[in-house]
């Protein structure tokens, strides 16, 4: 049996089991019909209402109110949906729960369609369920199309109906109370909701005449509304194809789907009947699924149940009509979903490798970044010592000058080369630190312990008084060497 999920929060169960919630059971042995009781009361009843309604289908075309066949057409539609989602869905089958508002208002509009109270609605159709096609089935299709549609409303209970009916689990319908409160003044409810109120609504809000009123949004209304419910037990039970179960009579029929406001899929909801959609296409053709989601979207449905595609898939193939093409179907459908997984693993692989190069390059741009400004620091740092050296050096020349007395140009040779020894020890022991700086910067581990590296060639001038001499020194290691 399909549970009901406990958790109160709005979510669409997919069942992983192929119960049934009414599982029909083996068609009890043949027995001699007892002799049907017809109910003239109910011939007649039926008899006038449908009458009526002719009459009413010629005032709609010919006298009433456009407003009038509008409100006509939308309780037709409403009090289906109070059929369909409240009576059937909703109560007879559990397939979804409802909160307090929800219910009370189901319960309104399914009155609209005077079906039988609530309580008898569903115990009736758990019976239908579990023993469709026998005797026990209290619209059993198997005894015509007539007896399907309207017969079984015109007489006397089977009795193996009523004996199957007394069975039945209705101990969950007993204990809401909105059902309890419905059997109990049933008889005032559908007066008022069925026939009071849409017969003054249209005479007192646009001015409609009583006859129109009565005929148009009342009685063919009604009229139509139970045609349609009833096309359900007998159509849909005939003509159409099955897809899901080939050995049960319940057929898809499509006329029966947008009368009966989404409830044609009658293979399939036999097959599947916990199915709160009763259909495998959701809402698709099928008005009083759109309306459960709608509810579950406010709030008001939720721990709503269906079938999943894996197990609709396998059914079919299993048991329905035309299993073959159903298998390539399945077959295609594999290979697609396997194409659509392989592309999707493959982006994910290029976007990883994408996003791998793209943090690579990063990475090297920042070193590359690191490097250079490491590389500008240290220039920085010699260009300044060896400015600093130069102005130095500048200041001791000058300074020697002007303390020494230099006679001739002996003295001043001397002297040159004492000065430039001490600029060559200096600037070498300047550039040395400066290449060490770089090389740390860089990464290197090696230091420059000589000068030798580094090889320059000065000219040297000296002035003294009005004299002027000229010697070319070669810079090479610390020592001078005069040409």
């Amino acid at each position: 049996m399909a549970t009901d999920s406990s958790s109160t929060t709005d979510k669409v169960d997919e069942e992983v089991i192929d119960p049934c919630d009414f599982a029909p059971e083996a068609a009890p042995e043949k027995t001699p019909a007892p002799p049907m009781k017809i109910v003239w009361r109910n011939v007649i009843l039926f008899a006038y209402l449908h009458m009526a309604a002719l009459w009413g289908a010629y005032l709609m075309f010919t006298s009433s109110m456009w407003q009038t066949n509008i409100f006509a057409i939308f309780l037709y539609i409403i009090s289906g949906v109070g059929v369909t989602a409240g009576a059937h869905r909703l109560w007879a089958h559990k397939s979804y729960k409802a909160r307090l508002p929800l219910r009370v208002f189901l319960a309104f509009i399914y009155t609209i369609a005077f079906e039988n109270d609530i309580y008898e609605w569903a115990r009736d159709h758990r019976v239908h369920h579990k023993y469709s096609e026998t005797d026990a089935d209290p619209h059993n299709a198997t005894r015509g199309f007539f007896f399907s549609h309207i017969g079984w409303l015109l007489c006397r209970k089977h009795p193996e109906v009523i004996r199957k009916g007394k069975a039945i689990d209705t101990s969950d319908l007993l204990a809401d109370p909105v059902v309890r409160f419905h059997k109990k003044f049933y008889l005032p409810l559908v007066l008022l909701c069925c026939f009071i109120l849409p017969t003054i609504i249209p005479m007192y809000l646009w001015g409609e005449t009583f006859s129109n009123a009565l005929f148009v949004p009342t009685l063919l209304r009604f009229c139509f509304t139970l045609n349609q419910t009833w096309l359900v037990n007998s159509a849909a039970h005939m003509f159409g194809h099955r897809p899901y179960d080939k050995t049960i009579n319940p057929r898809q029929n499509a006329l029966v789907v947008l009368g009966a406001v989404g409830e044609g899929f009658h293979n399939y909801h036999h097959t599947f009947p916990y199915d709160y959609a009763a259909s495998e296409y959701g809402i698709k053709y099928n008005l009083t699924t759109m309306f459960i989601d709608v509810m579950a979207w406010l709030g008001q449905a939720y721990d709503r149940k269906t079938a999943s595609k894996g197990m609709i898939k396998a059914r079919k193939l299993r048991t329905g009509e035309n299993g073959v093409g159903q298998e390539q179907d399945v077959i295609v459908d594999a290979v697609q979903n396997g194409v659509l997984e392989t592309s999707k693993m493959v982006q994910n692989g290029v976007d990883a490798v994408q996003n791998g190069v793209m943090e690579t390059s990063k990475m090297v741009q920042n070193g590359v970044d690191a490097v250079q400004n490491g590389v500008l620091e240290t220039s920085k740092m010699v260009l300044n010592g060896v400015s600093a050296l130069s102005k130095a050096v500048q200041d001791s020349v000058n300074d020697i000058q002007k303390t020494l007395d230099v006679s001739d140009q002996d003295n001043v040779l001397e002297t040159s080369k004492i000065v430039l020894n001490g600029v060559s020890d200096a600037l070498s022991k300047a550039v040395r630190n400066g290449v060490n700086d770089i090389l740390k910067a860089t990464g290197a581990t090696e230091d420059v312990d000589a000068p030798s590296s580094v090889h320059k060639r000065q000219n040297v001038v000296a002035q003294n008084g009005g004299g002027q001499t000229s010697s070319s020194v070669v810079q090479c290691g610390s020592g001078l060497k005069e040409e």
